[in-house]
């Protein structure tokens, strides 16, 4: 355990960004009896901070607008905390510890926290910016993808991962006269997560629904018509897709640009150690904005790690610092159950196993190395997903209980625990 050096009780603890790495924090430091003085929060969008994750079941239309708040403006007000919202900082003067915003408020800090998140990470192709070209990574994005679903037409989702695919069922969904497409670039769909049977049943399934989708499809250009609005996306293979609007979910960029502008150690995301402290010793980075070694982020599991780290940083708590661990993956579309973790393909060091029931659609793969679980995906009956997560994390030796552990815990656990009570002679008895 370490403790790092914490907020002094007259410091000014400034967060800039309001999403949800950066209200989980306060939320964490406001809890704490060594709390900052002063909590101040700097937030682009012009509402509190949301569950971004939530934004595809809104898409869709399965939830509520204010379903996804995660507190009003009043709970920071009730914490002692300042609350800027449309807000955004241009330029952080390190010397000073000064920030000053587009609004030109001079905001001095003693601790600062760079939670600026991240953005869709955009082709590098000829007509991405003509009109009708869209995000999805704010209520904005998803207000504008809703109105591109009540219209109708033809919609393009270029992206196959998690985001795409959430992307793609929410427009489905919510748009009774729009044909839904989503380009991928692998040859599987949610590839770096799925082995080619699993991808290949949820793409089944997602077809069955309506979506049309087009794997191996690398986007060449897109076409704007005379107003210029997208009308056509064009693959290397010469093929031309016609269009009203294109969605682009192929990846995040980090929001690096505030920290690389103040001279701040940057590579992709800005750079911070094991206390999430940046190369300024008074500047800390959070979340999609940061980098960990080689590690950026995207998921919200590593994140919340972070979160424990820095506010207990923060605050002088005892830490061990922040490192990596493995994450699951689940998708959130209504009716496709997904799990997975480790590796998608096996490698000649592995043990596979696998099970498949064409009639029930469920699909099991199990990589185990040395009798340790280091990889699964599941598809359809995905309940014992968590169990298997969690032998892999802890490094159980499923050895005994190898060919049952297929059908979930219940049943390798009764024969891990027959080998546990068989009597083992040692080699004086045995002879």
């Amino acid at each position: 355990m370490e403790t790092a050096s914490r907020c002094s009780p007259n410091d000014h603890l400034v967060i800039i960004g309001n999403g949800m790495a950066s209200h989980r924090l306060v939320e964490a430091l406001v809890n704490q009896p060594q709390r900052p003085r002063a909590i101040t929060v700097i937030g682009a969008e012009p509402t509190p901070a949301y569950n971004r994750i939530l934004l595809s079941p809104l898409l869709a239309g399965d939830m509520r607008h204010d379903a996804l708040t995660l507190r009003d403006a009043a709970w920071y007000a009730d914490n002692g905390v300042t609350l800027h919202l449309g807000e955004q900082v241009e330029t952080i003067d390190r010397g000073k510890r000064l920030l000053t915003t587009e609004r030109g408020h001079a905001i001095h800090y003693d601790r600062l926290v760079l939670a600026t998140g991240s953005r869709p990470a955009l082709p590098n192709v000829p007509g991405i910016k003509l009109g009708g070209v869209h995000g999805f990574r704010d209520l904005d994005d998803a207000a504008e993808l809703e109105a591109i679903a009540k219209r109708g037409g033809h919609a393009l989702v270029i992206g196959g991962g998690l985001l795409g695919l959430e992307a793609a069922e929410g427009l489905r969904k919510r748009g009774n006269e729009l044909n839904v497409s989503v380009l991928q670039r692998s040859d599987r769909l949610m590839n770096r997560q799925l082995d080619a049977t699993a991808a290949d049943l949820l793409k089944d399934a997602l077809t069955k629904r309506g979506l049309n989708i087009v794997t191996q499809a690398q986007l060449a250009r897109l076409e704007g018509d005379a107003n210029g609005q997208v009308c056509a996306a064009v693959l290397k293979d010469g093929r031309r897709l016609p269009t009203d609007s294109v969605i682009i979910a192929a990846g995040i960029t980090p929001n690096a640009d505030i920290g690389r502008n103040a001279g701040l150690t940057t590579e992709r995301a800005v750079m911070v150690d094991a206390f999430l402290k940046t190369s300024d010793p008074a500047i800390h980075a959070l979340g999609e904005c940061c980098q960990f070694e080689q590690h950026t982020y995207g998921l919200v599991e590593p994140i919340w790690h972070q979160v424990e780290v820095l506010a207990a940083t923060l605050s002088g708590e005892p830490t061990n610092g922040y490192r990596e661990v493995p994450t699951a993956t689940k998708l959130k579309v209504s009716g496709v159950a997904l799990y997975a973790f480790g590796p998608t393909d096996p490698g000649p060091e592995h043990d596979e196993l696998r099970y498949q029931d064409p009639q029930s659609g469920d699909y099991r793969r199990l990589l185990l190395r040395d009798g340790r679980l280091e990889g699964a995906v599941l598809y359809g009956d995905t309940r014992h997903g968590p169990w298997y997560f969690e032998q892999a994390l802890a490094g159980t030796d499923l050895s005994a209980s190898r060919q049952a552990l297929l059908f979930g815990a219940a049943d390798a656990e009764v024969l891990k625990d027959q080998q546990n009570d068989t009597p083992h002679l040692s080699t004086s008895e045995a002879a």
